[in-house]
Order: C-alpha cells, then sequence, then structure tokens
C-alpha cells in the first residue's frame, strides 16, 4: 500500500541521502540511522527549528541545518517539538512549499497536522464509519462537566496533542472532574473527555508501515494505559483480513505512510463496521499516531522494523508519481471508496507527534 499513489514507481536519479526532521540522539535515531547504512543510504538530522526558507525571484527554497531539502531523496518527519503558534504554522508552511517542488516528505505535512490532534484523527476515524470512544472536546468546565455527566461519570481526559500516555487520567469523581476541569481552563487547555470503555488494558497497535500491517497485542496488568513506556507487555499478533483492511483505509484517509492505528478491547464485546461494507472489527479504535515508537514493538518482533521503515521510504522517493491534492478545504482522499472527506488544517502551539519512546 502506498496511500494515495495509484500510479506505478518510476525510477529517478537518486543521491543517496535521506533527511530527518527531529531529535538527532536516542534509541529511535540511532535505529534508523543504522538501517540506512545498512541499506547504502546515508541519513543525517537536522533539528525543526533549523527550518529557513527564502523566496528571490522565484519558488520558496526551503533550507535547513543540513542543507537544501531538494538536495535529499526524501524528508521522514520525526517528532516536532514544543513551539510558539507562529513557529509551528511556519514549520509546517515550509514543508508544504517543499513538497509542491517535488521534495518527498514522510509523513507529508497535511498529515502532520493531523496527526497531531487526537480530536482531528478520531473525527476522521468516525466519518469512516468505524466506531471511537464517545468523545466531547470543549472549551469550558461546564461543557467538560455536562459531558462528564453524560458519559456515566467515569470518563479520560487526555491532552489533545501528546503521546506516551502522558497526562491521561482516568477520572470517576464528580467533585475530581471540576477542580481537573477548571485547571485545565485556566491553563487555556482544551478539554478532551472520552467515555471510559471497559475493561482497560488491553489494545491492539496496528502498526503501518506502507504495505505492511504489523500487530502487535499489548496488556497492562495494572494500568488502563497500554503504553509499554508505561509497564504493558507486547505480543506479536496476526491480523484478521478485516483489521488489516481498516488500518490501511485509515492510514490512507490521513495520507499516512508511516503509523499507526490503535484499537481498545471493550466490553461487553462489540464491534466497529465501516460504512462501506467492510467486515467487522473487534474493538473500538482511540487512536492513530502519525509519529508511532516502536522500541517496545521491536523487542518482541523478528523482523527489523527500522530497516522496514528505511525501505519504504526508498521505495517512495524512487517513485516520481505524486500524490492528489486538493488546496481547497485541505480535502483527504479515501482511495477505498473515491470519497473526499473534506477536513482543516490543524496547528498548536504544543504539537509534540504521539509516539512512544521507550
Amino acid at each position: 500500500m502506498m496511500p494515495l499513489n495509484s500510479d506505478p514507481p518510476t525510477s529517478k536519479k537518486t543521491s543517496g541521502r535521506l533527511l530527518a526532521l527531529g531529535p538527532d540522539e536516542g534509541w529511535h535515531a540511532d535505529q534508523l540511522r543504522s538501517a540506512a547504512t545498512r541499506l547504502g543510504r546515508q541519513l543525517v538530522y537536522a533539528p525543526y527549528e533549523s527550518l529557513q526558507s527564502t523566496i528571490k525571484n522565484g519558488p520558496a527554497t526551503t533550507t535547513c541545518a543540513a542543507g537544501d531539502l531538494c538536495d535529499f531523496d526524501a524528508v521522514i518527519c520525526r517528532t516536532m517539538p514544543a513551539g510558539t503558534l507562529e513557529q509551528i504554522t511556519f514549520r509546517l508552511a515550509t514543508l508544504h512549499a517543499a513538497e509542491t517542488q517535488g521534495v518527498r516528505i514522510i509523513n507529508p505535512p497535511r498529515t502532520l497536522e493531523l496527526a497531531i490532534d487526537k480530536y482531528a484523527t478520531l473525527a476522521i476515524v468516525a466519518s469512516l464509519g468505524y466506531r471511537i470512544p464517545d468523545t466531547t472536546v470543549a472549551q469550558s468546565r461546564k461543557d467538560a462537566l455536562a459531558a462528564f455527566d453524560s458519559f456515566g461519570g467515569d470518563v479520560v481526559v487526555k491532552p489533545i496533542f501528546g503521546g506516551e500516555g502522558r497526562g491521561v487520567m482516568r477520572i470517576h469523581d464528580r467533585q475530581l472532574a471540576w477542580y481537573t476541569f477548571s485547571t485545565l481552563e485556566q491553563l487555556g487547555a482544551v478539554l478532551y473527555v472520552q467515555k471510559f470503555v471497559p475493561p482497560g488494558g488491553r489494545d491492539t497497535r496496528m502498526l503501518v508501515i506502507g504495505d505492511s500491517v504489523i500487530g502487535i497485542r499489548r496488556v497492562n496488568p495494572n494500568d488502563f494505559r497500554t503504553n509499554v513506556a508505561g509497564g504493558a507487555t507486547g505480543t506479536p499478533v496476526e491480523l484478521s483480513p478485516a483489521m488489516v483492511a481498516a488500518a490501511r483505509r485509515i492510514a490512507n484517509a490521513l495520507s499516512l505512510v508511516i503509523g499507526s492505528v490503535d484499537v481498545i478491547d471493550c466490553l461487553p464485546q462489540q464491534s466497529s463496521t465501516s460504512d462501506n461494507g467492510d467486515s467487522e472489527i473487534d474493538g473500538v479504535v482511540v487512536e492513530v499516531n502519525g509519529v508511532p515508537g516502536w522500541k517496545g514493538a521491536q523487542g518482541c518482533l523478528d523482523i527489523d522494523l527500522a530497516e522496514t521503515m528505511i525501505r519504504c521510504v526508498i521505495d517512495l522517493a524512487a517513485s516520481t508519481s505524486t500524490h492528489p491534492q486538493s488546496p481547497k478545504n485541505w480535502a483527504t482522499w479515501d482511495s477505498a471508496n473515491s470519497n473526499h472527506i473534506a477536513t482543516r488544517s490543524t496547528t498548536t502551539d504544543r504539537p509534540e507527534q504521539n509516539c512512544e519512546r521507550t
């Protein structure tokens, strides 16, 4: 599966160099760098903060600490650090500009804009007909408390941006909910409230890497969160055809080349069926990650995930085909049924993509 690309790939001259935007240290950076070397490519890193653009007698030229983005076969977008609204908007704008000049960016800037926003991603998942937890996103304590009551007084509150389970709380006491929502409102945060889906602590992560969809079963006996960093254990699992189809369809709707779709268990067991007649999938889609970590998954799998990712990037870089784009309303393409799902561009001053560093 190459999202949004139905044309057969054709070869083009390559430089053998790949660029990764994001931290140049840590387990994930080392894994990707080593994998690129084994595959005969040079992977260099540059911080998002070094992105700059010059417009002079022609199209914009986008550069970073490692050089001109056009000089690389592809750009891999890793975790974007926090910044002001201006900074984040500019970083994404430079990536959009580079993409229009033929730079292959993985994942594309449009996908980054969606993937950092739990509300935006779940809205698309729901529009495809898959079941998600009952969710209210509000901007006031009053509205969040109303959601708390309507959801039976047992909810999960989480940051709309972020990952690794940080800041995720289960609340089933109204007074605690009142104080929590009051604090978040005073901080100017958006109040993201979901109905708790029992039993908790069990989910299936579907890791999407180009054509591949890899299943990891995660279980945490001591907490409702399933992040490996928080004590969950992972085991490989064979996914049903319906689960694979769901992961691919959701990835296509987000133009997601490398990412993950998380499906949590639910009791009583209910299934999620897409509106285009796909078979049922077990569980509830709770999250889509645009910059997933894979350290926990790698520990239980025989395949080299970093190498699989770099191969995917190389294959896409070798293709001269471009994604269909619709500047108007930033429409996304659902290749399963050729429907356009209009969504709006989203930026933030706290844009850390969902990721699992351990």
